[in-house]
């Protein structure tokens, strides 16, 4: 079976998108760990007196609200930061599809 050269370049850029898609996934799953271990620490901050900052190779004690602030802080800057991964993965697949859908019509003319 032949395809036309336009029909090769559309399922190229579809394996773009696929590339694509496969990057946001793995960025936005290192973004959900890190939000995960973010509320952890919080959780934990509610249960001590005593609080602890890892700086380099040690840790160190630190004001127990100023660390709760900088952790409900990454929190939101991770939480905003999968938003939009998400929003740029659903462009993404809605892309791929509406490509995809073109490339199987293309395929079938040619037939």
């Amino acid at each position: 079976m032949e395809v036309s050269k336009e029909t090769e370049q559309k399922i190229s850029q579809l394996q773009m998108f696929e590339q694509s898609l496969q990057s946001f996934l793995g960025q936005k799953q290192q973004f959900q760990v890190q939000l995960v271990e973010v509320e952890s620490a919080l959780n934990e901050l509610e249960n001590t007196e005593k609080a602890y900052k890892i700086v380099g190779n040690i840790m160190v004690e630190a004001d127990k609200n100023e660390l709760k602030s900088d952790l409900q802080s990454k929190r939101e800057m991770l939480e905003l930061r999968i938003k939009t991964m998400e929003k740029q993965e659903l462009q993404v697949r809605e892309r791929a599809s509406k490509l995809q859908s073109e490339i199987l019509k293309k395929i079938k003319k040619e037939d």
